[in-house]
């Protein structure tokens, strides 16, 4: 293993991938300029035939094995994308894959690993647990082990977006990227900062899985505690060594997003993009949506939209949690007569503002001593949160009690 990592390595990655990597577009959006107020371009790298960046540093990585190496076959552990890149690229190389897998990865991650031909094993509550295994495995099996971000192979891999992009839009003033275990912010970091070093590089984390935070603080690599998060392919307990070290001077700044936003940037990115991307691959654009770079109005902004394999039983779900958060999706619980005819008018009031009630429920059973009321739940679709302050000025003056 190489002792860092250099622009050469990036460039000769760029020629050793070539033919077997999309160079993906990067395009303008004019409603994501006019939505956060700076001059976004959006670098569609979920369109790679797996749906993420990290077919780049699969395919370098595995470019490099030596003819033993790939006749005795890979291992890798991933939440899914790294799996994907790896088993897609080593089926085309005629590497045999195997991939580890913790049992919360996305279904639709899983179910195409095993379509394109690697075999799947499902194993720990984590990607920390699932990596552990992968690695024991590679000692016994005598397997090469494919670290999803900690390898600088991969992160040369990675960093060849930031080539693409620097010729794309060659006025870019930021480029901001998401941050799992910290290979692709290296990699771009790399890069750019060695041919534009006035380039910002921004990384957005999920706070509820904030290690790259949490190492600029301590100055090393920590563990932190990983919570849920609908950006999965962030979710990593502890920044990769090789990628702390080639990232920490090339990194302008790290910030974190909440949940609420991630989902809403998702939500919107569907909405106004007609782009279907995953929680991480969101997360650029939640760190807009959240108010997290101010000082990034009226630059020219490449959101890096890196991982498209959102499962699909999830993105119902997501859309909810994404319209709660932009005041289009409310619920609120009232107390009205049970008499005949109270049921009607508080639709009536509800219709007269112009809300579309999704969802209601009569709940007498709790509804307290008064056995002349009853307590009704809504849930309305709204068009945003001054239309829910409106409604709920509706009920008020129409004599509605509202409960909460």
């Amino acid at each position: 293993m190489r002792s860092g990592l250099t622009l050469a390595d990036i460039l000769a990655a760029r020629e050793r991938i070539a033919g077997g990597i999309y160079a993906s577009p990067c395009v303008e959006s004019i409603p994501l300029s006019q939505l956060t107020g700076a001059h976004i371009y959006c670098k569609l790298d979920y369109l790679q035939r797996t749906g993420s960046f990290k077919e780049r540093g699969a395919r370098n990585a595995l470019a490099l094995l030596s003819s033993e190496q790939r006749k005795q076959g890979v291992i890798a552990a991933s939440a899914g994308n790294h799996a994907l890149g790896v088993a897609y690229h080593g089926g085309l190389l005629g590497i045999p894959v195997t991939v580890v897998m913790p049992r919360f990865a996305a279904l639709i991650k899983i179910t195409n690993c095993r379509a394109l031909g690697a075999t799947v094993i499902l194993h720990g509550a984590d990607l920390s647990e699932a990596r552990a295994t992968a690695e024991a495995l590679a000692v016994e099996r005598n397997l090469v082990f494919v670290h999803p971000f900690d390898n600088l192979d991969v992160i040369a891999g990675q960093g060849t977006m930031a080539l693409e992009i620097l010729e794309q839009t060659p006025t870019v003033e930021a480029i901001v990227t998401p941050v799992g275990g910290g290979g692709l912010i290296a990699g771009i970091g790399t890069a750019v900062k060695a041919l534009r070093a006035e380039v910002r590089i921004v990384g957005v984390e999920a706070d509820h899985a904030a290690c790259l935070a949490a190492a600029f603080a301590a100055g090393t690599p920590v563990d932190v505690a990983v919570r849920p998060t609908l950006a999965d392919g962030l979710a990593v307990a502890r920044i990769g060594a090789h990628s702390f070290a080639a990232l920490k001077n090339v990194v302008d700044r790290v910030v974190t997003v909440d949940e609420a936003s991630i989902a809403l940037a998702i939500l919107r990115l569907i909405e106004l993009e007609k782009s279907v991307v995953e929680g991480a691959g969101a997360a650029p654009l939640a760190a807009f949506l959240a108010g997290k770079l101010p000082e990034l109005k009226g630059r020219e902004v490449v959101l890096v939209l890196c991982g498209g394999n959102i499962d699909l039983s999830m993105l119902d779900r997501v859309i909810e949690v994404g319209l709660v958060a932009d005041g289009r999706l409310a619920r609120f619980t009232v107390s009205i007569t049970d008499r005949p005819g109270g049921l009607a008018r508080l639709a009536d009031v509800i219709a007269a503002t112009g809300a579309s009630i999704k969802e209601i429920v009569h709940d007498r059973a709790f509804a307290g001593p008064d056995l002349s009321e009853v307590r009704v739940v809504c849930v309305v679709e709204t068009t945003g949160r001054a239309h829910i302050d409106e409604l709920r000025r509706a009920l008020v003056g129409a004599g509605v009690r509202l409960v909460e």
